[in-house]
C-alpha cells in the first residue's frame, strides 16, 4: 500500500471512521488502520475515536516509540489535503478584568468569622450558667 501518493480530502478520510475500514490522519499522512485494530495495544477503540480529525496530537500524546513510528509505513495511503483540515487551536482563557478587591471588606469578613463563633460561645455559657444560678 506504500507506494501511492495520493492526496485525500479529510472529508474523504472521515468516511473511513468504522471497525471494517479505519483511516487515520497522523502529521500530514493517511494510513488505513483497519487490519491493525485488533493489534494495537491500546484497543481499536483508541484508533476509532481519532478518525475523522488530524490525530497527530493524539499520537503524540501517548509516546509512541521509534518501532511503533516505522510500522506506520506499511499501513500509509497518502497524504491529506491540508487545506482541508481545520487549523488546530490551542485554549486560551478568557481576558479577566483585573479585579481590585476592597482591603476593609477583606479584614471585617475575616474578623467576623473569628468573632461570631466567639460570641456564641459566650452566649451559650452565659444561657448555661445563669440557668444554673437560677435554679
Amino acid at each position: 500500500m506504500g507506494g501511492d501518493r495520493k492526496v485525500y480530502t479529510l472529508a474523504e478520510v472521515s468516511q473511513h471512521n468504522h471497525a471494517k475500514d479505519c483511516w487515520l490522519v497522523i502529521e500530514g499522512k493517511v494510513y488505513n488502520v483497519t487490519e491493525f485494530l485488533e493489534d494495537h495495544p491500546g484497543g481499536d477503540e483508541v484508533l476509532l475515536k481519532a478518525t475523522g480529525k488530524n490525530a497527530s496530537d493524539d499520537f503524540k500524546d501517548v509516546g509512541h516509540s521509534s518501532s511503533a513510528r516505522a510500522m506506520m509505513d506499511e499501513f500509509y495511503v497518502g497524504d491529506i489535503d491540508t487545506s482541508t483540515v481545520p487549523t488546530q487551536t490551542n485554549y486560551a482563557p478568557p481576558i479577566q478584568p483585573h479585579f481590585e478587591q476592597d482591603k476593609t471588606s477583606y479584614f471585617v469578613a475575616k474578623l467576623l468569622q473569628f468573632l461570631v463563633p466567639l460570641l456564641i460561645l459566650g452566649l451559650a455559657f452565659g444561657v448555661h450558667f445563669y440557668t444554673k444560678s437560677s435554679a
